[in-house]
């Protein structure tokens, strides 16, 4: 049994999450569209950040026969003097790992170069290069400095994408070398588990490097647990569920009164416990009070890329390509519906702010689900485009977010478990319109297929489709907060 970077990446987050993929893998998720998306973006930057070495020799692989003749092909690149290496295979008797650069200092030493699609050279990178470190030591190689290539999270694009601007490259082989003992220790480890014929526990509470929340996920998928377990509880962490384990708590109405949670944990086990709903109605009331007519609700869907596709843009910052924009003029009257989908290979924002702009108003306040998210979409369309920075900033200043009341603790149901997102609060307060009916049901989907069929020209023949579903997708958004917000008023009314 042979475990690769990748492996050794999966024992550390979690010892069962590297058991199980290589004995029963078909227990594991498939890849959902948010993973799928960090994937892609490792991969575009990749292609960018390999520039950054012009006169490498790239290897790599292309099937399974590639990937066996890699380790070979690698020594004799090596051997022939190439002084810099792209994918570069390694092997030491049970361990292995691909190389994304290594650039010879001389004879069989090489520094070592990750390359990552974050924002900067986070700790989890550190045990990945590690790894890598031991595996080419073990192979008879030295390592001389190590180093992360990332993105650069201050470029700006301006004409070309400028590589040399979009990447930064970190050093750390400081902190590798300090993980030297450790990561020794941990191979030993994760070659056990390996080739242990038991699964170990499978309890989060042994999740690390940031994988509590992934991994939660995928115990749910394995573990038989009803609607109301600890593992449901909002946010509960790895040393929370570790404490409720325990002490034998299998359910959220079994959590002691005397335990410390915070203050959503509280609300939500309280709900849970007396099977109550909780509503501040003085605190709902002074929401409500505090809107003024006509009230727009508005949602955006967004692109990003690592790579910005357009001028103005920088790595990651969403852009809308989309609104939806429904309009309630007086309390009981009328609610309109406009929106706009931008369905070109081009710049949104000018076409897209066109429009809004002959849309909304100038006077009534705008209800948004999280305003930070459509804030901070506005502050960057009046940077892209400055004939409507004014705009924005006027919008904006008429910003309010229906997700206050619930994310306050003014409304709390325990179906809600813990959340203000409204997926959460939707079905629960307006359970006959459902984001389950529609064909694009998630904001991560609608970015990748409006991505791929627009700006990619991936999809032609479900071009139109992908429009139409993107369209329903949007006005649900904001219809729920209409909804939503027609709720609210009612129940004020009749309390």
């Amino acid at each position: 049994m042979q475990i690769s970077k990748s492996d050794y990446m999966l024992f550390l987050r979690h010892p069962a999450w590297l058991w199980l993929k290589k004995h029963d893998k078909d227990k594991l998720p498939p890849i959902d569209d948010d993973t799928q998306a960090i994937f892609d973006a490792g991969f575009l930057f990749e292609s960018y950040a390999e520039q950054l070495f012009p006169d490498a020799v790239k290897l790599g692989f292309d099937g399974y026969k590639d990937y066996l003749s890699l380790t070979r092909r690698t020594k004799e690149a090596i051997d022939s003097g190439a002084k810099t290496i792209l994918q570069a295979r390694f092997e030491a008797g049970e361990i292995t790992c691909i190389c994304d650069a290594i650039v010879r200092v001389d004879g069989n030493t090489f520094d070592l170069y990750e390359i990552k699609s974050s924002t900067s050279a986070k700790p989890e990178h550190e045990p990945d290069l590690a790894f890598q470190k031991e595996v080419l030591v073990r192979a008879g190689y030295k390592v001389n400095r190590v180093f992360v290539v990332h993105v650069n999270n201050e470029y700006v694009r301006d004409g070309e994408v400028k590589t040399d601007r979009l990447c930064k490259t970190s050093e750390v082989t400081e902190q590798v070398e300090k993980l030297e003992d450790i990561t020794r220790e941990n191979i030993q480890k994760a070659l056990e588990v390996a080739n242990s014929k038991d699964c170990p526990d499978l309890s989060p509470k042994h999740a690390k490097l940031g994988a509590f929340g992934d991994w939660l996920g995928i115990y749910k998928t394995l573990a038989d647990i009803d609607e109301y377990s600890i593992y449901n509880l909002c946010s509960p962490g790895a040393n929370k569920i570790g404490e409720f384990e325990v002490l034998g708590v299998k359910h959220i109405h079994e959590i002691p009164d005397d335990f410390p949670l915070n203050e959503k944990q509280r609300n939500q086990v309280n709900a849970t416990k007396n099977d109550k709903v909780y509503i501040e109605i003085p605190a709902i009331k002074t929401f409500l009070d505090g809107l003024k007519y006509p009230i727009y609700f508005l949602d955006y869907e967004t692109l990003s890329s690592v790579v910005p596709y357009f001028d103005g843009l920088g790595p990651y910052k969403q852009l809308p390509f989309q609104y939806s924009l429904h309009v309630m003029e007086k309390p009981d009257g009328e609610v309109k519906h406009f929106e706009y989908l931008h369905s070109d290979n081009s710049n949104p924002v000018k076409p897209l702010s066109e429009a809004l702009k002959s849309q909304i108003g100038t006077e009534g306040t705008v209800l948004v689900w999280y305003e930070g998210f459509e804030k901070t979409c506005n502050e960057l369309m009046g940077l892209v485009s400055p004939e409507f920075k004014q705009s924005y900033e006027d919008l904006n200043s008429r910003v309010v977010d229906l997700m206050t009341p619930f994310a306050n603790g003014h409304y709390v149901h325990k179906d809600f478990f813990g959340s203000a997102s409204i997926k959460k609060v939707l079905p629960v307060l307006i359970p006959e319109l459902s984001y389950k009916d529609l064909d694009i049901h998630a904001g991560g989907a609608a970015q990748r297929l409006w991505m791929e069929a627009v700006l990619d020209g991936k999809r032609v023949d479900e071009k139109d489709k992908i429009l139409s579903d993107l369209l329903k997708y949007c006005e649900l958004d904001t219809l729920a907060m209409v909804r939503i917000y027609q709720h609210l008023v009612e129940v004020v009314k009749e309390r």
